[in-house]
């Protein structure tokens, strides 16, 4: 009978968060390598080829793959015939491994989990409490799953109760494209079939976990309906030419991951959850020996690649006017330097408020361009943490007054605009540019200088100004209202030929 001591369970938690927070999953890179080296598009290239050089920097500098370091998710299954030698429930266990490892000092992780959700939305500090999942099986062992999901891949998960003779393969490649960029691909689908919305729910959750072998599978055929799901949905989601970063291209997932369970005759509860090019997971077992032995990977998987931005606009942010801003065109590579501002929701739900009852606001946005992005704190020399951007679909509705009535040029986040926001650019001959999503160490060492200027008690919502020197973006929507996020899947999805071209 294994005795699980208290103190090496939560050791291992924590040691397993800082762990993932700047290693990727093997399996991953080398899926995202081989994903690169086939990739025909030269704008879903160039995406990954910042997010594999971001995610070898993490590695070799032990900070964080992206800002958003995710809600905590942990998997327990747990052996019957474990003894605990502990005082705390497994809750109150994972949640202290959490916190020491969201506020350990020598890479903090950026704490982005609120109470009351449906109201004061306040910050916990520390991103307790986790998510935790107890499963009682055989043994005297106990196995650990620990995941970090980002906010923009969650907000993409999706469920439907269909009928019985619906086909779930049509349902996938309907919310597929309304899934767009926000949740940063390319990466991983993984769905749950049968049971109960919860238990389908679930189901996706597990499965996202598990190793990258869809060329196995291609390789070997399928053996289940399952597998063959698998097969006809990863052929299918590519054929969408939706790409890196939403950008176009041949690689949208890596894999694709079902799994199902018996179900009731009436019904067909569908869960798909979308796993970011920020996948970050890991497993663990503890046999009472002591706190789990998390070995780093080996480097050799990681190749080194050199960053070439090809032809590019170099862009100073201090003499910027309007008339510059309408020059940009859809697709093209700018190198901005200079002062720049940051503010994500809860600043532009401030900021429009402010401006409603009349009141000056705290920051002059006269021919600024705005950064959605909520940094990790800075540690050492850094001036920032990493600092990638995050959902810009989020700050549509605030796109109108910001232009309108503050004066702001354009802003920077990632993934695509909605018609709000694009109709908004249009009027007022702005723009919005994307950094690479999954990018967040990278993008920060264009940073070299960082202070807050307003809203300090929002945390890493604050407001922030950065002055930034070479920041790599590309043009997503011009002042003529030209999408990026539209022509380059449309344009992708008629060269691979395979699903009809849906009209603009």
């Amino acid at each position: 009978m294994a005795v699980i001591r208290q103190e090496d369970l939560i050791a291992s938690v924590a040691d397993a968060f800082q762990y993932i927070s700047f290693y990727h999953p093997p399996d991953f890179i080398r899926a995202l390598v081989e994903a690169w080296e086939r990739e025909q598009s030269p704008a879903a290239k160039a995406a990954m080829t910042q997010i594999l050089v971001n995610s070898r920097m993490s590695a070799l500098g032990h900070r964080p793959l992206c800002q958003d370091t995710g809600i905590a998710i942990a998997f327990l299954r747990v052996g019957m015939d474990v003894r605990w030698d502990a005082k705390l429930s497994l809750q109150q266990m994972v949640d202290e491994g959490v916190r020491r490892a969201y506020t350990n000092p020598d890479n903090p992780l950026r704490a982005s989990v609120l109470s009351d959700p449906d109201g004061a939305r306040k910050n916990t500090g520390d991103n307790t409490p986790a998510v935790v999942h107890v499963e009682l099986v055989p043994g005297d062992t106990v196995e650990v799953i620990v995941a970090a999901k980002g906010g923009g891949s969650e907000n993409k998960s999706k469920f439907a109760m269909l009928l019985p003779s619906d086909s779930v393969v049509d349902w996938v490649l309907s919310v597929v494209p309304t899934m767009g960029a926000d949740w940063c691909p390319p990466g991983i689908l993984s769905l749950g079939i049968g049971g109960t919305p919860e238990k389908a729910m679930l189901l996706a959750k597990w499965g996202m976990m598990d190793p990258i072998n869809i060329h196995e599978l291609i390789a070997r055929g399928p053996r289940s309906r399952a597998e063959e799901l698998r097969l006809e949905i990863f052929e299918k989601v590519n054929a969408l030419g939706i790409g890196a970063q939403g950008l176009g291209g041949l690689s949208t997932v890596l894999d694709v991951k079902v799994n199902d369970y018996p179900t009731h005759a009436v019904g067909k509860p569908v869960a798909l959850l979308p796993n970011c090019a920020a996948t970050r997971h890991l497993h663990f077992t503890l046999d009472g020996s002591g706190p789990a032995r998390l070995d780093p990977p080996d480097l050799a998987d990681w190749p080194d690649l050199k960053l070439d931005f090809g032809p590019s606009r170099r862009v100073n942010l201090d003499t910027l006017t309007r008339e510059e801003v309408r020059s940009w065109k859809t697709g093209e590579t700018l190198l901005l330097s200079g002062k720049l501002l940051t503010g994500r929701d809860a600043a532009h739900k401030r900021l429009v408020d402010m401006m409603e009852r009349g009141e000056k606001l705290p920051v002059d946005f006269t021919n600024r361009l705005i950064y959605y992005v909520g940094p990790v704190k800075a540690v050492r020399e850094e001036a920032v943490g990493p600092a990638g951007p995050t959902t810009s679909s989020r700050m549509d509705r605030f796109m109108e007054p910001m232009l309108g009535k503050a004066g702001l040029l354009a802003s920077i986040g990632k993934s695509e605009r909605g018609t709000v926001a694009i109709e908004a650019i249009k009027r007022h001959g702005g723009a919005h540019l994307i950094a690479v999503g999954g990018a967040a160490y990278l993008v920060s060492k264009a940073i070299k200088r960082a202070r807050v200027l307003a809203f300090e008690d929002l945390g890493m919502e604050a407001i922030h100004e950065f002055e930034v020197q070479d920041m790599p973006v590309t043009v997503a929507v011009d002042a003529t209202g030209d999408s990026v996020h539209r022509s380059g899947p449309a344009a992708w999805q008629a060269k691979i030929g395979k699903i009809p071209v849906v009209a603009l």
